[in-house]
């Protein structure tokens, strides 16, 4: 496993969940967006082998597989009725989170912008699910620091036609300033014309 770390500033995130009574095996088919506000940082670190092969004395080719990525999201509050669909939950009459051992957490799309980014470059994660995050509270004496809520998230390769898919960068340019403008209306799919 590589211990690159990859470390982005943030805006604009959104989650996109999985439709699953439209998506089919190899076709998936995602609700749409929806913007997440408070996001403090995201951190993937990519999962896989490196195999080395030796021949002649010397490395003679190497092989890599990628199997997505582990990381984490940290937001200023993730909103109850977002972290009940990413995680199965329930909300109550009342508003109340619940919390059960039957709950089944639900794939989704994260997308976003790179803040300050030269390049303009906006991101996309096909595949994630999102673990239960770790509750810390404390007794402050000092002034009012914030609380986080930290989702720690596995990125998964997912089918698409032949291929598997893991992670989409789109960089704005002459030619595709309406993909860019409309990013984050939905979750695109690759389009190579050959």
């Amino acid at each position: 496993m590589s211990q690159n770390k990859v470390e982005f500033g943030l805006e604009q995130v959104h989650v996109a969940f999985i439709d699953e009574e439209t998506s089919a095996e190899g076709s998936p088919a995602w609700v749409a967006p929806q913007a997440i506000p408070g996001v403090v940082s995201l951190t993937a670190s990519p999962e896989g082998d490196t195999n080395d092969f030796y021949a002649d004395n010397t490395k003679y080719y190497t092989s890599t597989t990628n199997n997505g990525y582990t990381g984490s999201v940290e937001f200023a509050n993730i909103p109850d009725d977002v972290l009940a669909e990413m995680l199965g939950m329930t909300v109550d009459d009342n508003g109340m989170l619940v919390e059960s051992t039957e709950d089944k957490q639900k794939e989704f799309a994260l997308m976003g912008e790179v803040k300050g980014d030269t390049k303009n470059r906006r991101f996309l994660y096909y595949r994630c699910k999102a673990a239960r995050p770790s509750q810390d509270s404390a007794t402050s004496d000092t002034g009012e620091t914030p609380d986080t809520d930290n989702l720690d998230i596995t990125i998964l390769p997912m089918k698409n036609g032949e291929n598997m898919l893991v992670k989409a960068v789109l960089e704005l340019s002459e030619t595709n300033a309406t993909a860019f403008d409309a990013f984050f209306d939905d979750v695109t799919l690759p389009t190579v014309t050959t």
